[in-house]
């Protein structure tokens, strides 16, 4: 399995608005529309989304995730001086819990380890992905009600190894 990623592009809009929503079909599940009528309401939360994100968020990087050179999900990530913040990570359910979540997270987290910096990424309490989050040493830093702001912080003693390289 190789995993790259490549920077979104305007071409990309209809399989992220895809992506987006297979984040949100179960919640919508109980709710009393026409399969329609949540297409069209996860493609619009898609596009406010979207346009936040790139508002809110310039200067960041916008990737959709490769598997074997084949679009299975996307990566958003900002890059600050003391931080490498996970704007947003999602890949569709046929491609989750094969290990590409834990791949890419274990790429930043070396990356910020390099850097001397910390990983962190908003997380809704109900996430599955929580668990990975929590598996890989992220914990959680602050309570935003619906969202646990969670933070990997790298062992200062592994930085050093890696910076004396």
């Amino acid at each position: 399995m190789t995993i790259s990623l490549r920077p979104i592009t305007a071409a990309d809009e209809q399989f992220l608005s895809e992506v987006y929503a297979s984040t949100r079909m179960e919640e919508l599940a109980p709710v009393p529309w026409s399969d329609e009528q949540k297409i069209a309401f996860l493609r619009d939360q898609f596009t406010l989304q979207h346009r936040y994100y790139q508002e809110n968020y310039a200067g960041s990087r916008f990737d959709v995730i490769l598997r074997d050179g084949e679009p299975v999900g996307r990566l958003y990530v900002g890059r600050w001086p003391k931080e490498i913040r996970i704007v947003d990570i999602a890949i569709l359910p046929a491609h989750r819990n094969s290990g590409i979540g834990t791949a890419i997270l274990r790429e930043l987290m070396d990356e910020a380890s390099a850097a001397g910096r910390t990983v962190s990424i908003h997380v809704e309490r109900y996430n599955p992905a929580l668990r990975l989050y929590q598996r890989l040493g992220f914990t959680e830093v602050e309570d935003r009600g619906v969202y646990a702001l969670m933070e990997w912080t790298p062992d200062p003693v592994r930085a050093q190894v890696k910076i004396a390289s």
